[in-house]
């Protein structure tokens, strides 16, 4: 394991430098020019829709079978979580039964929960989505648990751990945007995430889960279950809204508003603690040695709850009384893209994280990768934009001297671990290949130090396309 720099503001000023010497030569190579290489021309490939169901088919039409299962944080995870899932209409109140798992098949007597049902309507057709909160678990156990359907239907049992005291190592992934081409291209990342984490027992999702707007939208959330579905069966998931998640109401009227749409409060039973104005979207639980918050950054931008939002966090992080902090939040601190900048967020939301001395800051939205510290230059926060789905931008040149590593046009995933005073993080591509790696280490209270580890990366990574294959040049691939 090789140690390129260790903390503070001379390491990361070494690191803006080499990148921008390396980004001048590349540059300045016609063969490395984006102008140069590849482009849409001549290229005959089809654009791939968005989802793999043919117009008119009812693939993700309710049924009598449970479907779309998710299990997702309870405040603490080590004695509960929640579930939600969905059936045809008129399938009522049906039961989640639960029993702690063993190497029998005869597990014992399961313990029965009824579900709160809604009826609710799609392009699809009708079902009723399920939710239940289980709770009185034991911590660092596992549990065996399956839904009831209709007609006599059962999910298989699915087996989840309960979160463990402080003290013991963590495992987690972390996924930014998905949002296009679930099914098709990002099953793949989903996977191969899975190989490099055995021992993971949470997934953060960073919003865009779905693109949305289409005229099938039942679609690309029946299709995004589908990539989550071997995730959801071992292990908790936590989501966050993104932009593509809120639709626009009275569009291009003088009472246009965003609006969250109608399936994240049936897809996900969540903690129900969040901030002010953002309830629906924003919370927080602890797990092993980590406080995790999440954020709703369209919300803030576009509702005017980001001094909300500030406010609740301050209190979340001031009274945490685990080692580590990790915030997510959909829109990022820094674009890593041309012409975005959340000026709102660096007002309200950044001086809490910075204050906080928060570990890890984790986001989506610009469909890029990108690292960097805060203007400080200390080794915490760590602000982190990556993308897992098919849709691809370009960097700004400003990312490019701001942070480091960047790249473009690569599906990723990142794989935390948190072990004492040491965590761990690593973005590997959809192919598994190490990206970037690096290290935290120490007590928050004494000052976090950075170890950037640097064997085994692969270089940096381009966009080597003029356009995508319908002609844009704003962006790498669609």
């Amino acid at each position: 394991m090789n140690a390129l720099t260790v903390g503070g503001v001379a390491s990361r000023g070494a690191g803006r430098l080499l990148l921008a010497v390396l980004f001048a030569l590349a540059v300045a190579s016609p063969a490395a020019s984006r102008d140069m290489t590849g482009t849409a021309a001549g290229d005959t490939r089809e654009v791939e829709p968005n989802t793999l169901v043919p117009a008119g088919d009812l693939r993700y039409a309710p049924a009598a079978h449970p479907d779309r299962i998710v299990a997702s944080p309870a405040e603490d995870p080590a004695t509960g979580f929640q579930v939600s899932w969905r059936t045809a209409y008129g399938v009522d109140a049906p039961r989640l039964e639960l029993v702690v798992a063993g190497d029998s098949p005869d597990m014992g007597v399961t313990r029965s929960l009824a579900a709160h049902s809604r009826a609710f309507t799609t392009e699809n057709g009708a079902g009723h989505q399920h939710q239940v909160t289980v709770g009185g678990l034991q911590p660092d156990t596992l549990y065996a648990f399956r839904v009831q359907g209709g007609n006599g239907w059962w999910s298989p049992w699915r087996q989840l751990r309960t979160a463990a005291a402080p003290g013991t190592p963590l495992e987690f992934l972390y996924f930014g945007d998905t949002q296009n081409k679930n099914a098709s291209l990002v099953t793949r990342v989903v996977l191969e995430a899975m190989r490099h984490a055995p021992k993971a027992r949470l997934a953060l999702f960073a919003g865009d889960l779905v693109s949305g707007g289409d005229g099938e939208d039942d679609n690309e959330w029946g299709e995004w279950s589908d990539i989550a579905a071997p995730l959801a069966s071992t292990m908790l998931l936590a989501p966050l809204a993104g932009n593509h998640e809120y639709f626009e109401e009275f569009e291009d009227t003088p009472q246009e508003r965003r609006v969250l749409g109608a399936h994240w409060p049936h897809m996900f039973a969540l903690p129900g603690n969040g901030a002010p104005g953002a309830e629906a979207t924003t919370y927080w639980f602890d797990m092993h040695d980590a406080r995790f918050v999440v954020l709703d950054g369209t919300s803030a931008l576009d509702l005017g709850t980001a001094k909300a939002q500030a406010a609740w966090l301050d209190g979340v992080l001031r009274d945490s009384p685990r080692a580590w902090t990790i915030v997510a939040i959909h829109q990022p601190m820094y674009s890593p893209r041309e012409g975005r900048d959340n000026r709102v967020l660096r007002r309200h939301l950044m001086p809490v994280l910075e204050r906080h001395s928060v570990d890890l800051v984790l986001q989506g939205h610009d469909h890029t990768y990108g690292r960097r510290a805060g203007d400080a230059g200390k080794a915490t926060p760590q602000y982190v934009v990556s993308v897992a789905g098919a849709k691809q931008y370009l960097l700004s040149m400003e990312a490019r001297e701001t942070m480091a590593p960047v790249a473009e046009d690569t599906q990723l995933f990142q794989v935390i671990r948190i072990d004492g005073d040491t965590l761990r993080y690593e973005a590997r591509t959809a192919t598994g290949r190490l990206y970037d790696a690096f290290s935290l280490l120490g007590d928050r209270a004494t000052g976090r130090r950075i170890v950037e580890h640097t064997d085994g990366r692969i270089g940096q990574r381009d966009c080597g396309r003029s356009a995508t294959l319908k002609g844009r040049t704003d962006r790498c691939w669609e």
